[in-house]
């Protein structure tokens, strides 16, 4: 039942986003201020575009459902957990991520209907936010998208809305959506939401969602759903475990972005076949408690597992990408 409701909620998505922005926000961020953006590296050398958007910051304790991005310590948040994901991405690519009026953490205990009213405002802001670049920055420039959470959903309806369109496709090296998922009802209503198939594809989405063996239902994904997956080790699809040898380097930042401690070889993962969750056998649930969410659920740590092998992978893409296009790497 609930991967019906994912899918006609996702299908109703860009026909309905104007209505709820326009019933939640009677204002406009205003995108040609770099003051409304976290990152806006216009000035950087490098070979390809990353417009990437910011996870969950906001906890909600103010009694509020969508962040308030005039408030400079959510504007700091925003930068800090930006700052953890950055390094994988901005060897190659120049940075962009909006502040947007980003759901706030408590609206997860709503019903699937009622969380959708917020995140669709807040998705208001993240597609203006894309327009914007796209009119005035990116110049035909190749582009990857990245987003971890919140931030990856938001990143997912960017796929949805724009990226049926081939002449967006066509200069999308990939799109990281970690921390996320996608349903088979979703893929069949947006067939350009294609997963990749090896290390090297282009135009195409990765994610996958961390957790121990055992775990029955999450926020990111409900009880009785099943979402694609890629394992970051391997980059295969189907269940075959990945051995722990293939782990370059787990690596645990703060919000700064410094890496405060590096354990290679930390754990290998293989794809649960019922949920398509990315199980993590090495992993002691003591060891890496969840925060937010239930135990055993290892969210906040999709990243930070697989950082090495996540960084190496978006440099392999990238020259994919530039090797075909015959583009100067400058890598």
């Amino acid at each position: 039942m609930q991967c019906k409701l994912i899918s006609a909620l996702a299908m109703s998505m860009l026909i309905t986003a104007n209505c709820f922005a326009a019933e939640f926000f009677a204002d406009k961020v205003d995108y040609a201020n770099k003051n409304n953006w976290a990152f806006f590296s216009v000035s950087e050398d490098k070979p390809v575009d990353v417009f990437i958007v910011c996870p969950t910051v906001d906890m909600g304790q103010a009694g509020n459902f969508n962040a308030d991005i005039t408030d400079e310590k959510i504007k700091n948040k925003f930068i800090g957990a930006l700052n953890m994901e950055k390094g994988i991405y901005e060897d190659v690519g120049r940075m962009f991520s909006p502040f947007y009026r980003q759901a706030a953490f408590t609206i997860y205990s709503k019903s699937l209907e009622e969380q959708e009213k917020y995140l669709l405002s807040a998705y208001s802001d993240v597609s203006d936010a894309f327009k914007y670049y796209m009119a005035n920055i990116n110049q035909g420039r190749p582009v990857i998208l990245a987003g971890f959470s919140q931030g990856s959903d938001m990143t997912l309806r960017l796929m949805k809305e724009f990226y049926g369109d081939k002449k967006y496709r066509e200069k999308l090296v990939a799109a990281y959506c970690i921390g996320w998922r996608i349903t088979k009802e979703e893929k069949k209503a947006y067939p350009q939401l294609k997963v990749v198939r090896n290390e090297k594809d282009n135009g195409r989405i990765i994610l996958f969602n961390t957790e121990s063996e055992g775990i029955k239902e999450s926020i990111i994904i409900p009880a009785n759903t099943w979402t694609y997956a890629v394992n970051p080790l391997n980059w295969k699809h189907n269940s075959r475990p990945a051995n722990k040898n293939l782990n370059i380097g787990a690596c645990f930042m703060d919000y700064k972005g410094n890496i405060k401690k590096e354990i290679p070889k930390l754990t290998g993962a293989y794809i649960d076949k019922k949920r398509g969750s990315l199980i993590v056998p090495d992993i002691k649930k003591e060891d890496y408690p969840p925060h937010i969410v239930q135990e055993g659920i290892y969210h906040v740590y999709d990243y930070q597992f697989f950082y090495r092998n996540l960084k190496a992978n978006v440099k392999v893409r990238t020259e994919s990408y530039l090797k075909k296009h015959k583009l100067s790497s400058m890598l």
